[in-house]
């Protein structure tokens, strides 16, 4: 995907008429960077999206800015499982590929022309879902780079479909004879069958231990009056504590994203009561 998309900019700035290959002026004309077998270096991917002209939006570009980075963090290292626990973004990337492929260049590009949905090896079964993927089987330092990642967006930013595609499925018992099935069936968010299927989520969510997102952490000390403890601050205190580490119990990582229990907020409680007086220690 990282090939597709630094082509697709590629042409689209080519179009645009702007010179995305990498030179030095000189007093007469300009002198092209080769590779070491003579081929004129283009712009990679990141240099695409930081052009003031890049043609794709915000969320778009986090998304491509967080691969960029999981590919360095990988390299041509093997990480089982990964895959499962990133789909979403995954996911969101190949969507907003086909969006842009046909926004530019017209929609007899699309992809969608051929392939309508992707087949998932993975029945979607309570246990095998719950199986599928667990913190231990990424490394510590990949964890790290999307908890990082993550806390660098804005709410807005991280919830945004074009940075990660998650979806609520459940299953459907009962259809007409006779009627073809699809996959996916829609549903308007506003009536009776979702909001039925709001009370079943939520049933559910109620019996598990409550989690909480960074902002979430945030709100609950700012409301109790530790208004200058910001994402900065909590950033420091998780990684002085090592708060990260799933062994500790401070929180856990679902699908890529991680969530605080109740002990880390009382801990972070704690530090706020005992740094109310230090102000140089809480607005670092």
């Amino acid at each position: 995907m990282t090939i597709a998309w630094t082509y697709l900019l590629h042409a689209y700035y080519r179009q645009q008429k702007v010179d995305y290959r990498y030179f030095d002026r000189t007093p007469k004309r300009r002198r092209f960077h080769r590779t070491k077998h003579g081929a004129i270096r283009c712009w990679e991917l990141l240099r695409c999206l930081n052009f003031s002209k890049c043609p794709l939006d915000r969320d778009t570009r986090n998304n491509l800015r967080f691969l960029i980075g999981l590919r360095d963090e990988i390299e041509h290292q093997m990480t089982l499982n990964l895959d499962n626990w990133l789909s979403g973004r995954y996911q969101a990337c190949a969507i907003n590929y086909n969006k842009y492929v046909k926004q530019i260049f017209g929609s007899k590009y699309g992809l969608d022309q051929h392939l309508t949905y992707s087949l998932q090896f993975i029945e979607l079964s309570r246990d095998q879902v719950a199986g599928v993927m667990t913190e231990e089987d990424v490394p510590r330092r990949l964890r790290a780079y999307i908890a990082e990642f993550d806390e660098s967006l804005t709410e807005e930013e991280y919830n945004s479909p074009q940075y990660a595609i998650r979806l609520l499925f459940t299953r459907k018992e009962a259809n007409r004879k006779g009627q073809a099935d699809s996959v996916f069936e829609f549903i308007d968010p506003n009536s009776e069958a979702a909001r039925e299927l709001d009370k079943q989520y939520w049933f559910k969510k109620e019996v598990e231990r409550p989690k909480y997102l960074r902002k979430d952490v945030l709100d609950i000390v700012h409301k109790e009056g530790f208004k200058i403890f910001g994402p900065f601050q909590h950033t420091r205190l998780w990684r002085k504590m090592d708060a990260k580490n799933p062994g500790k119990g401070f929180g856990t990582e679902v699908r890529g994203t991680w969530y605080w229990y109740d002990r880390w907020i009382d801990e972070v409680r704690k530090h706020c009561e005992g740094n109310v007086h230090l102000d140089t220690d809480v607005k670092k």
